[in-house]
């Protein structure tokens, strides 16, 4: 088991409750494969094997924990909660006793560390959208390269979130409405929100 000092940290940080259920989850997905890696992004602590695997982050009622690529996963134990985003699918544990069993959830695991495995699927699976593609306004921009950690923050986030603060700026009908959403967007950004934060917590 390869363990990152980062996400000892991280669960440190947060209440009891949410320890215990980060703990659960962490000793089950090293259970799933040993040579899984633990790594910090987006403010979280993920998961790797061949590329990302799933994620945990704590919240003031909750857990969430989620499988990248969850779209392609076969769902045989019926745990996953629909979500708007396609390629992304969390869980919420509000205890222990919420977590689905460990060989379930193991085995889940190991079929996502599968498909990452998988040449074919990697060949198939429509491509991500390049975050270069983005226009960035110019107000937008600078605000980032004014505000480092904003900037860094916005580098790391998934084309969708990039997408997201982008359009909602440029939707803007008035200057003063615009000149707030840019100061509001890079505080969250600083935090590591994305623009839904306030849906994805609930």
């Amino acid at each position: 088991m390869s363990k990152n000092s980062a996400v000892d940290d991280y669960i440190a940080s947060k209440a009891t409750f949410s320890q215990e259920i980060l703990i659960h989850l962490r000793q089950i997905i090293h259970d799933a494969s040993p040579d899984i890696i633990e790594t910090i992004k987006w403010r979280q602590p993920c998961f790797e094997h061949n590329g990302l695997i799933c994620a945990f982050a704590a919240f003031k009622k909750h857990v969430n924990f989620s499988f990248f690529k969850g779209q392609f996963l076969n769902d045989s134990a019926g745990i996953f909660v629909p979500s708007d985003n396609n390629e992304l699918t969390a869980l919420k544990f509000s205890s222990i006793s919420d977590i689905p069993e460990s060989e379930v959830l193991k085995g889940y695991i190991q079929q996502a560390i599968a498909l990452n495995s998988n040449d074919e699927f990697k060949k198939n699976v429509a491509p991500r959208k390049d975050k270069s593609d983005l226009v960035i306004p110019d107000d937008f921009a600078h605000a980032l390269t004014i505000t480092p950690a904003a900037k860094r923050v916005f580098s790391e986030f998934s084309y969708s979130k990039q997408k997201d603060y982008i359009e909602w700026i440029t939707s803007a009908k008035r200057e003063a409405t615009r000149a707030t959403r840019l100061a509001t967007a890079v505080e969250w950004i600083s935090e590591g929100k994305g623009r839904n934060w306030k849906y994805e917590n609930c």
